[in-house]
């Protein structure tokens, strides 16, 4: 049994938690600063907690000592903290990361080390970036390759017609950041909640705009070999016109204190959720014009007993998944992995990965 560390109680590292120690093949100790947070971890018993001071020097490297793997489900903030900790310690090192400048760092540190990096294991950056690949790796030539990812609320309740599902302070910096793409062949960075497109998918209308941090790596695997190359979150149609609004034209983009305050006390948490993923490619195959699609909408469901979120479970799949791959011996054991390297096909076949197969009713994972 392998020894896991999860760094941060909060509903993804309890939805990690629970889905690693079901499997009987890790052993979990879930870290946080809070031990209220650890008190509340939503996980069955076999989970252990431990209260970590993570910023305080030495303290994770003390806990992470003899482990397998340390697996970050922590803010943004502490992912270059927590890397360093993990070469110090010589273990795999896996993150959720959406900051591009984090995981710049991160590829410094594994180029280093003596354990795998492999950093933006989620949804987007992540699952995304592997479903991208795969269809693109069938094109002689590339034209567009265009990602889509949105949680959303199943029930939306007001105008914004959204609800937290993920981590406010994600949302916020993606809304924020510059987001990288590639124009007409040149790598570029574009403005994030532009280029709003509306589009239906299965009988539901959808806008779609630019955000930071989706793309991954994907923009340097591709470049020189795609035209145009973008990643837009999907949203119910009117909610970037609103966030404009406030990021922009009243400045809280500056203020993104006052900004996660509003969120946090406007909007509603639910685990009525779904997931709705769209890659779309277009090229040429044996010299002629060709198209192909990859869409999944999940919902939210259950991961053993418990009701997890849609945005819960594809995350926690996401990471698991790829630490399950590492752990068989099917990816590379040390330095730097990035997502576009993953194999899409294994990746839906592992137990954990089949969170995301097209018949997978979502009822239970794990």
């Amino acid at each position: 049994m392998k020894e896991i560390v999860v760094v941060g109680a909060g509903r993804i590292g309890a939805t990690i938690a629970d889905m690693l120690s079901r499997s009987g093949d890790y052993a979990v100790t879930v870290i946080d600063r809070s031990q209220e947070a650890l008190a509340a971890l939503d996980t069955g018993p076999e989970v252990k907690t431990a209260r970590c001071e993570v910023a305080e020097p030495g303290a994770l490297e003390a806990v992470l000592n003899g482990k397998f793997a340390v697996l970050s489900a922590a803010p943004y903030s502490l992912t270059i903290r927590i890397a360093e900790a993990a070469a110090a310690a010589k273990v795999h090192y896996f993150d959720l990361t959406e900051d591009v400048k984090s995981t710049r760092r991160v590829k410094e540190i594994a180029a280093k080390a003596e354990t795998a990096f492999i950093p933006q294991c989620g949804l987007a950056p992540g699952f995304i970036a592997i479903a991208a690949m795969s269809l693109a790796k069938r094109f002689d030539t590339l034209e567009d390759v265009k990602m889509k990812v949105g949680a959303l609320p199943q029930f939306p309740t007001n105008v914004l017609n959204y609800a937290l599902t993920w981590s406010p302070e994600g949302v916020i910096n993606e809304y924020c950041e510059p987001c990288e793409a590639i124009v007409d062949g040149k790598l570029s960075e574009i403005a994030p909640l532009e280029d709003i497109e509306e589009f239906t998918l299965d009988g539901v209308r959808y806008e779609a705009f630019n955000t930071s941090g989706g793309l991954g790596s994907t923009p340097q695997v591709l470049a020189g070999k795609v035209k145009n190359l973008n990643y837009r979150t999907i949203r119910y149609p009117g909610h970037a016109r609103i966030m404009k609004l406030l990021l922009n034209d009243l400045n809280l983009k500056d203020r993104r204190d006052l900004a996660l305050d509003i969120f946090r006390h406007a909007l509603s948490t639910t685990r009525q959720d779904m997931v709705v993923i769209l890659v779309e490619v277009t090229g040429t195959k044996n010299g002629k014009p060709a198209f192909e699609r990859f869409a999944r909408t999940i919902l939210s469901g259950y991961v053993g007993n418990r009701e997890r979120s849609a945005i819960q479970i594809t995350t926690a799949a996401g990471i698991s998944t790829v630490l399950d791959m590492l752990a068989m011996g099917q990816l590379p054991q040390k330095g730097f992995v990035q997502q576009e390297d993953i194999d899409l096909d294994t990746f839906l076949a592992n137990r954990f990965g089949r969170a995301y197969a097209q018949d997978q009713a979502m009822t239970k994972v794990a």
